[in-house]
């Protein structure tokens, strides 16, 4: 990324990433970030788009890192171990997850179904739970692990989100579970943080909003992901970073 000062220590350069929905935008920028930052091996997960996942891995390849590319329905528990399973005999570990699955819903509150309810849950907070509760065992038994998850940059402020109720809930929860499982694992060598956007390049603009050029970019959020996923961020768990600019601070 042409910026080395967050790059992983020499005792991190081996290190196995694991990025779920890394097919393109955020995912695939943090895949790249992780492999040009010395990562050994990326696992590039996927569910529906197979051709933008070998995209990724191209990329990651470009970056001198092996790829691996794996399709799982994360809400789903065996897949979710399934996947883990298959990544580490690949790789041999998973040192390092991405929760990066969970598209947004926009859709006014009257508008809402349960299967909306239910599906961002799932997609959100459900994924993450699963690949985080198949991954810990390995990173505990290993005394290392980075675990990053990524949020929502307005999930502390507990406000009204009449449009995006569902997703909005599902992130402020996975803070929740962020922060628990850290707190669980303290001690353990493993670390688990969240690192929450703002509006993004490539995102839906609500009416009347800030103006595009404002907008963070993938880069920015990748930077911060592969800062607490290097050695250097051993001390740092249960927090949640939070890279919006000063969008509705």
């Amino acid at each position: 990324m042409g910026d080395t000062s967050l790059e992983m220590s020499p005792s991190n350069k081996e290190r196995i990433a694991l990025v779920t929905g890394a097919g393109r935008g955020l995912g695939r920028e943090i895949a790249r970030a992780l492999a040009a930052a010395g990562a050994a091996g990326v696992a590039v997960h996927y569910l529906r788009d197979r051709a933008a996942a070998e995209e990724t891995a191209r990329a990651v390849r470009a970056e001198g890192a092996e790829a691996f590319v794996l399709r799982a329905d994360l809400t789903r528990e065996r897949q979710a171990e399934s996947l883990l399973g298959r990544v580490e005999r690949r790789f041999g570990r998973v040192d390092i997850l991405v929760n990066n699955v969970g598209p947004i819903l926009m859709k006014p509150w009257a508008e809402l179904t349960a299967a909306d309810w239910t599906g961002m849950f799932q997609s959100v907070l459900e994924s993450a739970f699963l690949g985080m509760k198949a991954a810990l065992p390995g990173m505990r038994g290993r005394g290392w692990g980075r675990i990053v998850n990524i949020g929502y940059s307005r999930a502390e402020q507990l406000v009204a989100f009449p449009t995006i109720a569902a997703y909005a809930a599902a992130k402020t929860g996975l803070l929740i579970l962020t922060r628990t499982a850290a707190a669980s694992e303290a001690g353990s060598g493993v670390t688990i943080n969240m690192v929450s956007p703002g509006l993004l390049e490539g995102g839906r603009l609500p009416a009347g909003s800030i103006p595009r050029r404002a907008l963070g970019t993938y880069a920015d959020v990748a930077k911060a992901v592969r800062f607490l996923a290097s050695e250097d961020a051993g001390a740092i768990t249960g927090t949640n970073l939070i890279v919006a600019g000063a969008w509705k601070m």
